[in-house]
This record gives C-alpha cells, structure tokens and sequence, in this order.
C-alpha cells in the first residue's frame, strides 16, 4: 500500500510535466550537437552573427551605443564568480536552516552542472566564432555555452526554491518566470557579444534545462522514499 501511494506521488501532473521537459530538452540538445559536429560548419550561425553587426564595420554591434555596455552587465550574470556568490549564498542560508533537501538540490544541480559543461566543452572542442570581433574576453572551447547553460541551471533551480516557498501560484509563476528571462537574456547577451554561435547557446539552455529539472526529479524522488528531509 505505501508502495502504490509512492508510485502515485510520480504520476502527479507537474512531475510527469517535468519529466516531458527533461525529454524534449535532451532531445533538442543531441539534434543540435549532432548539427555542430557535423562536417557543414558553421553556416547560419554565422550569417546570425553578421546579421548583428553594421556591414561597414564589423567590430560595431547593431542597435544604440548603450547596448554593448548592458550587454556586458547582463553576461555577467551567467558569469562562475556571480553563480558562486548566488550558490554559496544560498547553500548557506539553507545550511543554517536545516533545510538538507535544499541544499542537496542546489548542490547537484549547481555543481554537477558546471562539471558536465566543462567534459562537454572538452569533448567537442568548438572554436570560438571568428567571424566577428569578440566584444569581451572569452578563453574556454565555445560549445555548449557555459554562462547559457550554468545561468539556466543555477537560476532555475533558485527560482524553484522559491516557488516552493512561496504560497500562491501567482507568486510561483513570477519567481519561475523570472528565472527563465535571466537565463534566456544571459544567453542572448553572448550572441550579441559575438563571443558564441546560436546554437552553442541553444545547447547550453537545452542542457541546462534538462540537468535542472533532472536534478529537481532525483530530489523529488528522494523526498518521496524518505531518504531526504526538509
């Protein structure tokens, strides 16, 4: 019988909901990763690029001259010193309020995460776009993109602490949603910087997505058997 009432805590809407992201983004991210290795490269990801810059001169971004200065800022949010500072923060709070299934969450997530992102990087060993000038300084392989896939791992995962944490749904919808802006607009910023190709940053939100909710899943399931307080 605790058996059955177990089983059923999976077969809830929102994890089975889950369970389909964490499909479909692994999905997008093999398609993707199967695009990048192919012999055709780069393509439409550089047109993207030069789309993005005046033809006269390729060194100036298209938009206003405040642009390129807020871009910098927003890609700083997707940068390993600021996601530390956010996850020693939070792990601490956490730690001081005994909350251990928090803490396992944000530490899998977040750790695990930049782990995975550094052995894909070394793995597939994609230079760094060279059809326009970088606009800040980049020194890691270029594929997946670690500030896409890191800012959507740590932000996310943050974001659905406090979803849980807060008592409307309303609440849980803003906190989530804004989560997702900082990843989506952390992402946007290294294309606009010239510093990645689109589908590196496709392949960092996929993976980060997928890892997030994976990680969310494991947490979940640990809950539910009893291995795993708040």
């Amino acid at each position: 019988m605790e058996r059955d009432v177990r089983w059923a805590q999976f077969r809830t809407p929102l994890v089975l909901a889950v369970m389909l992201v964490v499909v479909s983004s692994g999905v997008t991210f093999l398609r993707v990763a199967d695009r990048v290795t192919e012999a055709e490269q780069p393509g439409l990801d550089e047109r993207i690029l030069q789309q993005l810059r005046r033809p006269d001169a390729p060194s100036t971004p298209r938009g206003p001259a405040w642009l390129v200065e807020a871009s910098r800022d927003i890609t700083a949010l997707g940068s390993l010193s600021v996601l530390l500072l956010l996850v020693f923060g939070i792990l601490g709070y956490f730690v001081l309020a005994r909350r251990w299934d928090v803490v396992a969450l944000v530490l899998a997530s977040a750790a695990g995460g930049a782990i995975i992102n550094q052995l894909m990087k070394a793995f597939f060993a994609r230079p760094r776009p060279g059809v326009v000038p970088h606009l800040t300084d980049v020194v890691s392989p270029s594929f997946p993109s670690g500030h896409a896939m890191l800012s959507t791992i740590v932000y996310l995962t943050l974001g659905a602490v406090l979803a849980e944490l807060s008592p409307r749904k309303r609440l849980k919808s803003f906190v989530l949603g804004v989560a997702l802006i900082l990843a989506v607009l952390v992402g946007l910023s290294r294309v606009y910087l010239g510093v990645h190709y689109p589908t590196d940053v496709l392949a960092g939100w996929s993976a980060g997505l997928a890892w997030a909710l994976t990680c969310w899943l494991m947490v979940h399931a640990l809950r539910v058997h009893g291995l795993l307080h708040d």
